[in-house]
């Protein structure tokens, strides 16, 4: 089994689903409201975790219900919460609209503000025990900073999903062994270059994930596309959290990258058959070794 450690936000969604979304100053009757547990961070320690590895959380929630909520979910799925600290104040939230066969997601930081390279410090023997080490940006920059440069320093690959987008520092970016964004990530993270330009620059490193176009990157000889699966589309919030995790345990485990690609694909398109961040979150089993 292998070891993973994900850094990063747990929060509670509140999702509302509705014919399309509304315009400024519009009111909509929508068709439903629901709170799920979500978080970029929490969504790919579930992931991961359902798909045989062994995960360890870093993260912090608030004291509120929502936290509680969190953890026990955490728990229940069997991720290692001993780096989940409680915060006196709000657990983070995402307030998600779900409409026209998409998502709009506004976060509100909440206690996810406090994980700090300190906590991350004393979870130091364990992530220098880990086969992949996966962080995202829904927490301080300092934190994505301070693990990049001790992953490096340990030797310890760093899958950087760099969502929600913003500046991130090259020093990250050299660091992190690979990037993940979306193509509105990527455009921010090489600001003034093309895709095609960037995956050249980055081979074997750069994967640009594009939705139901797959994912692409270039392999140091040519330009590579690995196409995502068909499905019906209930909900793709989480479909991307899905994604990095699966292709994190399939790295871990020594797939090579094209076939890790796959997995990550198959996992995801999987993900977006149910409703909920972490609702269609796939099994091993469903997945398979494939």
């Amino acid at each position: 089994m292998t070891k993973i450690m994900v850094i990063g936000s747990s929060s509670m969604d509140l999702v509302v689903t509705a014919p399309k979304r509304p315009l400024a100053g519009e009111t909509l009757l929508g068709d439903s409201f629901k709170t799920v547990p979500g978080g970029k961070g929490a969504n790919q320690a579930v992931a991961a975790s359902r798909l045989g590895a062994e995960v360890y959380m870093v993260g912090c929630v608030g004291t509120d219900r929502y936290g509680e909520e969190i953890v026990k979910n955490l728990q229940q799925n069997g991720v290692n919460t001993d780096f989940v600290e409680v915060i006196n104040g709000e657990s983070g939230t995402a307030h998600i609209v779900i409409a026209e066969d998409d998502n709009s997601i506004i976060v509100v930081q909440g206690a996810n503000r406090h994980v700090t390279p300190e906590l991350v410090s004393r979870a130091g023997e364990v992530l220098s025990e880990s086969d992949m080490v996966l962080i995202q940006q829904e927490i301080p920059v300092e934190t994505v900073r301070y693990v990049s440069r001790l992953c490096k320093k340990l030797n310890v690959p760093l899958i950087l999903n760099p969502a929600p987008a913003r500046k991130t520092e090259q020093e990250v970016i050299e660091a992190a062994r690979f990037l993940t964004p979306n193509e509105h990530e990527a455009s921010l993270l090489f600001d003034g270059m093309g895709i095609q330009e960037a995956i050249r620059k980055y081979p074997g490193k750069l994967f640009v994930t594009q939705g139901m176009q797959g994912v692409r990157y270039f392999d140091g000889k040519k330009e590579v596309v690995v196409p995502s699966y068909p499905v019906n589309v209930v909900d793709t919030t989480g479909a991307g959290d899905t994604f990095n995790a699966a292709f994190a345990v399939a790295l871990s485990e020594g797939k090579g990258v094209e076939k890790s690609l796959q997995f990550a694909n198959k996992a995801a398109s999987i993900s977006v058959s149910k409703f909920g961040a972490q609702g269609g979150m796939p099994t091993r089993e469903d997945v398979g070794n494939g």
